[in-house]
């Protein structure tokens, strides 16, 4: 990886009329933003549709992409909308805040009508976008028709055993009886695509590559388990014996229950990975390098009780470690990785990382520890690392400096040489800059120098989580400018 730099920014953060960030002009508007500031790489978070808790990490699917990501206006352009309907529907109140409620109740009564108007037109094209994906597609369409029908409830809710269990018979009969919403849910799969394909086309004629994060597990409620149980660990119900989570630490007394139903590594094994492997070519046609979130659990992974309310009880599990990696990176030769190794590092996962020749993560704000030296602080650093100023589960660096203990904060005035003329938020982007690490990401909101509200995620909390977002205007000429400078007289342009 060259030395260069990018800018952590969520795809629904970026400003537009329609209530949420979407794949149109505002996404392009933000390429000629980093291209003009010095940045070679745009990283996002998670693309795919969200479900309860509106968590890009809680998907209902490994593959697919997020309806409320499809730009209206681009729709409205091919004659598929009006611009009166899409004018009809309230968005939410705050330009700042993304109200999901609002956009759940509008969004899909759009996609609707865009599908009944486009689908005899486009059926040729959409036909191979099918074709093209028939390792996931089907499955998922009918997944989401089948949420619809049944409520919207987890498909381990649903009143018919015969298609939670996708007994024989049961798929077709669904599939031929909710053929319309099969239908809406693929077509909503080819315009999210065909937008998504112009934009990264886009950022590449801008030479702005895509940064994307891979999520070790996916959701439990999710068209990838109800698909394919027998790659999870399941029992005959297809209820998990354990689920996903990490240990107590110092951060939180229970340690996190994910949820997430765990791989059946052995299984996967026996087939060469399959799984895995669907799932990076998938992710490959969306980004460019493929952050693996909670690397560690590749390694071993804290497996929990299914029941528990907590995840103390949990255990550690050996994972498939270089096995997997081995395959995908064989298989994968053209891909880059970045380890999301942060967490409870053992000697072994620290291994795991120097075996897999990925770099892995330093973030700036856990360097300050006054109790004891760290690894992250900056003289510590090899050039084979991604430093972050801050990562969408930490508050941004005017946040930080408020809420962290006064000790660290005075620790990295001290280190960093910080001071009131050049900013706070400037001089840790600075010390990020400088570092030897081949890539430095820091978040929109620390650019900005955004203080209270502007968090994107507290971890271990449901609700007021993946709102922020970015106003029209608030990205100046100005700040463009300093931004390239920086990454210029640091090397990273």
């Amino acid at each position: 990886m060259k030395r260069s730099c990018g800018i952590l920014m969520p795809v629904s953060s970026l400003p537009s009329p329609h209530g949420i960030g979407t794949l149109g002009r505002a996404a392009r508007d933000f390429v000629d933003f980093l291209a003009d500031a010095g940045q070679s790489w745009w990283q996002m978070l998670p693309v795919g549709p969200t479900s309860f808790g509106d968590s890009p990490y809680q998907s209902f699917s490994a593959y697919a992409g997020n309806p409320y990501f499809v730009d209206l206006d681009l729709l409205c352009d091919e004659g598929l909308l009006t611009p009166d309907e899409v004018a009809a529907v309230h968005w939410g109140g705050d330009p700042a805040r993304v109200d999901y409620e609002a956009i759940y109740r509008g969004r899909l009564p759009l996609l609707r009508k865009a599908a009944e108007r486009g689908w005899q037109r486009d059926s040729g094209a959409v036909a191979v976008f099918v074709e093209k994906n028939r390792t996931w597609l089907p499955d998922y369409a009918l997944f989401m028709a089948l949420k619809h029908r049944f409520g919207m409830k987890a498909w381990t809710e649903w009143p018919d055993e015969d298609i939670r269990l996708r007994r024989p018979g049961a798929v077709e009969r669904y599939r031929n009886e909710l053929a319309e919403d099969v239908r809406l849910f693929t077509y909503i799969q080819y315009q999210f695509f065909r937008q998504w394909e112009a934009l990264r086309a886009y950022a590449h004629d801008r030479g702005v590559g895509i940064i994307g994060d891979l999520p070790i597990y996916v959701a439990m409620d999710s068209a990838d388990v109800w698909a394919d149980p027998g790659s999870f660990q399941l029992d005959e119900r297809n209820i998990p014996h354990e689920v996903a989570g990490v240990p107590p630490d110092y951060f939180s007394a229970d340690g996190q229950l994910w949820g997430n139903p765990l791989y059946d590594w052995d299984a996967m094994k026996r087939d060469g990975y399959q799984w895995w492997i669907r799932r990076i070519e998938g992710a490959a046609r969306l980004y460019d390098i493929l952050r693996i979130d909670h690397f560690r659990g590749l390694e071993s992974y804290w497996a929990v009780p299914y029941g528990e309310t907590t995840a103390k009880n949990g255990r550690w599990v050996k994972g498939p470690g270089m096995d997997l990696l081995r395959v995908l990176t064989g298989r994968f030769p053209s891909i880059q990785f970045i380890a999301e190794d942060l967490g409870f590092l053992t000697p072994e996962v620290r291994q795991l990382l120097e075996d897999s020749g990925f770099p892995g993560m330093k973030v700036l704000e856990f360097a300050f520890d006054s109790r004891e030296p760290s690894n992250y602080l900056p003289h510590t650093y090899t050039p084979h690392c991604v430093c972050y100023a801050g990562t969408h589960d930490n508050a941004p660096l005017m946040v930080w400096k408020d809420e962290a203990d006064p000790a660290d904060i005075t620790m990295a005035r001290r280190y960093l040489g910080l001071n009131e003329s050049e900013g706070f938020h400037w001089g840790v982007l600075r010390g990020g800059l400088s570092s030897v690490a081949e890539l430095f990401v820091a978040q929109m909101q620390d650019y900005l120098g955004l203080g209270a509200g502007s968090r994107m995620n507290t971890p271990g909390t449901l609700g007021g989580n993946w709102q922020w977002r970015l106003l029209p205007g608030q990205i100046t000429a100005e700040l463009t400018e300093k931004i390239r400078e920086a990454a210029r007289l640091y090397g990273r342009a």
